[in-house]
């Protein structure tokens, strides 16, 4: 296989340790800086050029972009996957990950808890965003912090509204989020290689500060993780389209709650808490990918007239709920199960005999006149009723 590795950061650790972990088993790897290509779209093909000279054939690349270059780098990850050249994390879900609130955003579409998290911009709407959250003490994030940068702890509501206009005065975006009291400056570190975590560690804070990154003075210690924070952080990296990915969570009461997913996380504490071959996990993935390409079945399998992709709810409704997929007569009409969710589990391919149940969802193939009167109705959002003051009796 032949790799490149985008990274403006040749002697950085993580760097030096996917390049070794490349070439020890056999692979050919160069780092290549990300601000060193030049996008081509004069010709019939896409292509790219680097450094002055047309770019020779890679299998795959792994994308270590840094959030100053974030547009630039994604472009540049872009035009790779125009070139057919496999990347474990996409450019959609980089810059998906990158951003804050968009990653809050599709996160919770998909059932992932997380942190109570609102996002405002006028100043009349600080003081209730907060409550809306459960009130001061808050957590205050800039959109595009990284390693702990642009987190702040504000305990009181009149500090958390002199933070937050102060950040908005200068044209910063925050997010206004739940303190989670129960992680007492914990939190999680679980690294996702493909549909698994091939490591975890727990950060812990440093004293009286609250947030817990390494670069913030915080320790790390291996830990083994419960099937369900195992589930949820390979989940969360697979909505946000990553294949690589560090999904950081707090321990909260009722279970993990997840923070942030990186798409370009550090390799060094965690190969260092754990004592384990991350690097290589990493590449031994992308190998596998390389010798057998996953395909974007929306959009390649909808180029048959009448046929596309849909997500199918299992209503309530009696005529599903109970029977086997065999008996569920999808097969008959021209319908493929690709993919059953239920909660937080995935089955992929499922059998005739998985027998079904409610508020199942099924990604299927077929016909998409078949499917539509399946497809659920969009949700709508209840109307809250405005109570008015009585007035006084006469």
């Amino acid at each position: 296989m032949k790799l490149a590795v985008l990274s403006r950061a040749p002697q950085a650790y993580s760097t030096q340790r996917l390049r070794a972990a490349a070439l020890q088993r056999g692979h050919n790897v160069k780092v290549l800086n990300t601000l060193k290509f030049a996008i081509d779209l004069t010709a019939d093909e896409p292509d790219l050029h680097y450094r002055g000279r047309p770019l020779s054939d890679y299998d795959a690349i792994l994308p270590r972009i840094g959030s100053s270059i974030t547009y630039f780098g994604t472009a540049v990850v872009r035009q790779f996957e125009q070139m057919d050249v496999y990347t474990p994390n996409t450019a959609n879900g980089i810059s998906s990950a990158r951003d804050k609130l968009r990653a809050n955003q599709i996160l919770s579409r998909h059932n992932i808890a997380m942190p109570a998290t609102a996002f405002v911009r006028n100043r009349a709407d600080v003081r209730p965003a907060i409550e809306r959250v459960g009130g001061a003490p808050v957590v205050i994030k800039l959109l595009e912090g990284t390693q702990g940068i642009g987190v702040i702890l504000a305990p009181q509501v009149k500090v958390a509204e002199a933070i937050i206009e102060t950040l908005h005065s200068t044209k910063q975006n925050v997010l206004i989020q739940k303190f989670i009291a129960e992680s007492r400056g914990r939190d999680i570190r679980a690294l996702v290689v493909g549909d698994r975590v091939v490591a975890a560690m727990r950060r812990v804070a440093a004293g009286d500060e609250f947030r817990s990154n390494v670069h913030r003075g915080g320790s790390v210690e291996p830990v083994q993780l419960d099937p369900a924070y195992e589930q949820v952080a390979v989940r969360s990296a697979q909505i946000m389209g990553l294949r690589v990915a560090g999904v950081d969570m707090l321990e909260g009461d009722d279970g993990p709650l997840v923070m942030e997913v990186n798409s370009s996380p550090g390799l060094q504490g965690i190969e260092q808490a754990t004592n384990l071959d991350v690097a290589g996990a990493i590449i031994d993935h992308i190998a596998d990918r390389v010798a057998f390409p996953e395909i974007d079945v929306r959009q390649r399998l909808t180029v048959s007239t009448g046929y596309g992709v849909a997500e199918l709810l299992v209503h309530n409704a009696a005529e599903l709920v109970g029977k086997t997929l065999g008996e569920s007569g999808l097969w008959e009409r021209d319908i493929t199960v690709l993919t059953l969710h239920r909660g937080v589990s995935v089955i992929p391919n499922p059998r005739k005999h998985v027998v079904l149940e409610a508020d199942d969802r099924l990604l299927c193939f077929g016909k998409l006149e078949e499917m539509r009167g399946m497809i659920p109705e969009r949700r709508r959002r209840r109307a809250k009723v405005r109570r008015l003051p009585k007035e006084p009796l006469s």
